[in-house]
């Protein structure tokens, strides 16, 4: 019964994804992600982290809706949950109940701790999409208590009873004493099915700290494993391989516009490293302060390191350069042949070359079909 459950949960996540696609597509300067905080408290006290506090009591749930909301009327195709730690919010099923009610994504980052088979099922009946388990060594030391062995019951649980995508996060950079950890634990979660990823550590800018040679050894290790697919587009390594070589990126942050990180005060800030900029209440934020952030040069985004920021900035991108875009990143050395089948196909009825500076007429009747069947148009 779980493989049938989590094959239809998968279909319907991949078709909102397209929806999430296909509006970042048509609507440029209106948000696409926001990350959502339901409490800034943690139940860990990681060395290197400047999101939580040990205080902080949660978001009352009819204020989390409410905000929910406002995101909704704005325009935003998805929510993330994140923290400190969301899951010591007593009504996390129902916030990710209403997030998926307004017709959004709902994603979920954490430490993992307080996971159970309880809370699992609870959260697949509220209609999770994604879980995030941040991870960063086998074992806790001083600096990290995010470690694999604790965890390892609790991973299991996910591999065999949750309905959404799980996903391992690993970030090089922390200082940790044994950086290879994290190879170890990318083959663990692999093995269990689990998607990984890999961030850099940043400092409280959200730039890059520097990496030891370990560490940089581990990230070429760990980024040389990563496959691309259609279905997971995002293949932003190209941003981090520039910062580790101490290259700048040349990139329109979209913080502020596509991307917007809205605080336990309910305050809209560019991300979790430039909180106070602007700091405006997001019921009376607009798409008026969205086009502004928008043409606004953020000044740490040259060493900015904040994935989720720019894997919305790719999506703009794609936008504004589709043909250029899609090779740049699913070619090898720049060979087209080496396109995925699914890029190859949807570039080919939706982006053909163009005619005298026109779109060829079957394309713009396939691009109509589509978004109707989106519900878009």
């Amino acid at each position: 019964m779980l493989p049938l459950r989590r094959r239809m949960a998968t279909v319907s996540r991949r078709w909102r994804e397209a929806r999430l696609f296909a509006r970042a597509m048509t609507r440029p300067c209106t948000p696409i992600v926001a990350h959502l905080i339901p409490t800034r408290r943690c139940n860990l006290a990681c060395a290197y982290c400047n999101e939580f506090d040990a205080h902080s009591p949660p978001v009352p749930l009819p204020v989390l809706q409410a905000r929910v909301d406002r995101l909704a009327d704005l325009g935003a195709a998805a929510i993330t949950l994140s923290g400190g730690e969301p899951l010591l919010h007593p009504h996390i099923p129902d916030l990710v109940r209403h997030i998926r009610r307004r017709g959004l994504l709902a994603g979920l980052i954490t430490n993992g701790y307080l996971l159970s088979p309880r809370l699992i099922q609870d959260l697949n009946h509220a209609g999770l999409d994604y879980l995030q388990v941040s991870v960063d060594n086998l074992a806790p030391d001083e600096i990290s208590m995010k470690s694999w062995r604790p965890l390892m019951p609790k991973l299991h649980w996910l591999a065999r009873r949750a309905w959404f995508a799980v996903n391992v996060n690993l970030v090089i950079g922390t200082g940790l004493p044994r950086p290879e950890d994290a190879i170890a634990i990318a083959e663990h979660a692999r093995n269990l099915g689990f998607h990984v990823t890999v961030g850099l550590a940043h400092d409280g800018w959200g730039r890059l700290r520097p990496l030891s040679d370990r560490e940089r050894a581990v990230y070429h290790r760990l980024t040389a494993l990563r496959q691309a697919s259609f279905a997971d587009f995002a293949r932003y390594g190209q941003f981090q391989q520039n910062l580790i070589a101490g290259r700048p990126n040349s990139w329109r942050c979209p913080a502020g516009a596509l991307y917007l990180y809205v605080c336990e005060d309910g305050l809209v800030h560019y991300c979790s490293q430039q909180r106070g900029r602007p700091a405006i209440p997001l019921e009376r934020y607009t798409l008026e302060d969205c086009r502004r952030e928008y043409e606004l040069a953020k000044p740490c985004a040259p060493f900015c390191t904040i994935s989720c920021v720019h894997q919305t900035a790719m999506l703009d991108q794609l936008r504004l350069q589709p043909l250029q875009m899609l090779e740049q990143w699913f070619s090898a050395k720049g060979s087209r042949a080496q396109l995925p089948l699914g890029v190859r196909l949807l570039k080919a009825v939706f982006l053909p070359p163009s005619l005298g500076g026109k779109r060829p007429r079957l394309t713009r009747f396939f691009t109509r079909l589509a978004l109707r069947a989106l519900g878009l148009r």
